[in-house]
């Protein structure tokens, strides 16, 4: 996307190059990444830069509307209602699809929002990785705010601030299903590197009261502040769980991310939307008549993450055979178009871009970036098996 610097990568690129980075985070960490990094960084030019900027603030502005809070509390499941929510989220991504305008210019499309946390300490770090071993000019930086671009211990101050807060990080805790298990668990161990905070699976977490408490070295350690990580999807799927309390218990914590803006700021936001970087979409039930075209639409369930359930080649059939009764649950949404902008050794690569912001003082602030690339029909590791120069990776900006 961005010539100047993707000839230079393409030129210099080996593959000993790259395996020496996986081998030189794995053995940091002492174990493998569970997903597949990519071969290469993308390379974002300043006009593209500033669209992704305008639509991911755009889309906030429409999140934080007084139209849309009227309705978000529609978006939570009544049985999985949290107490003491907050005003605000912590954080908030939002994914674009890199596709072209009607003048061929590079343009954002939304794909999905959500008012949870992402890779916000793997990204700063594998952003230091691939110019540790890739020798990347000086002049670029993952970062959007200028302020970071000059010192990039303020990313980390600020992720603090969101995260540990007035907490100590000992008695803050990075909350997930079986953290070791995870395919972000490589996020989790920057975290702790980074903050100091430590990943604890649901089931060790005790209650006495309304507080909430875990163990280590055999002390017991109050919980003040959860930086949540559980996807309630997961979570309601995991029977096998011996849990010994309840999200929706009434307890004395905070939330470094609230669960209900899980559902807040989520697919239910989408038909909200207004905006040229935003796909028309509706919600199924509300249609009085299925559009004729649907091979120009995606269908998508509310409530199911990492796109299960999502029918990408939709059929009337598909759409008839949901019950009434389900029809609130799913959104019918204009499909987008990649663009294949990425130049590989073999043939281009689509770029999904997600924006990553932290609430700083009260004020959602877009900070960085996370990126997929794929060269398969859709995103998914099953549509990319067996290619190259695909998968998670981070965006590049000139300072």
């Amino acid at each position: 996307m961005f010539s100047k610097y993707r000839q230079t990568f393409n030129q210099n690129f080996t593959e000993a190059r790259y395996n020496a980075m996986i081998a030189d985070i794995n053995a940091q960490f002492g174990f493998e990444v569970a997903f597949k990094i990519c071969e290469t960084p993308i390379f974002i030019p300043p006009a593209l830069k500033a669209r992704l900027a305008e639509a991911g603030n755009a889309v906030w502005q429409q999140v934080n509307s007084e139209r849309y809070r009227r309705e978000m509390h529609r978006a939570i499941p009544q049985q999985l209602v949290v107490p003491n929510d907050t005003d605000m989220p912590v954080f908030a991504a939002i994914d674009f699809a890199i596709g072209k305008d009607e003048k061929g210019e590079l343009m954002p499309q939304l794909i999905e929002l959500q008012g949870f946390p992402s890779l916000f300490a793997f990204q700063h770090f594998i952003a230091g990785m691939f110019k540790k071993h890739y020798g990347l000019p000086d002049n670029l930086t993952h970062f959007f705010p200028a302020e970071l671009q000059q010192n990039e211990d303020l990313y980390l101050e600020k992720l603090r601030g969101a995260i540990v807060a007035d907490a100590a990080p000992e008695n803050t805790i990075l909350l997930e299903i079986m953290p070791e298990k995870q395919k972000t668990r490589i996020d989790f161990a920057c975290t702790e590197r980074f903050l100091g905070v430590k990943p604890v699976c649901i089931t060790a977490v005790r209650k006495e009261g309304k507080k909430l408490y875990y163990e280590q070295d055999g002390k017991k350690i109050w919980i003040d502040r959860i930086y949540n990580r559980v996807i309630f999807d997961e979570l309601s799927h995991r029977t096998d769980l011996l849990l010994h309390f309840s999200f929706t218990d009434e307890l004395e914590v905070q939330w470094a991310g609230h669960p209900n803006w899980f559902f807040k700021m989520s697919k239910f936001t989408l038909p909200f939307l207004d905006s040229p970087y935003v796909p028309k979409t509706y919600f199924l039930h509300e249609l009085t008549a299925i559009p004729e075209d649907l091979e120009n639409y995606v269908l998508k369930p509310l409530f199911s993450f990492a796109g299960a359930g999502v029918k990408f080649d939709v059929t009337r059939a598909d759409v008839d055979a949901i019950p009434d009764s389900e029809r609130s649950n799913c959104v019918l949404m204009r499909k987008v178009a990649y663009e294949p902008v990425v130049e590989t050794p073999d043939y281009p690569a689509k770029a999904e871009v997600r924006l990553l912001f932290v609430n700083v003082n009260g004020q959602m602030e877009l900070l960085t970036n996370l990126v997929r690339l794929s060269k398969g029909k859709m995103m998914g590791v099953d549509f990319n098996k067996g290619m190259t120069w695909i998968g998670g990776t981070i965006g590049f900006f000139e300072q």
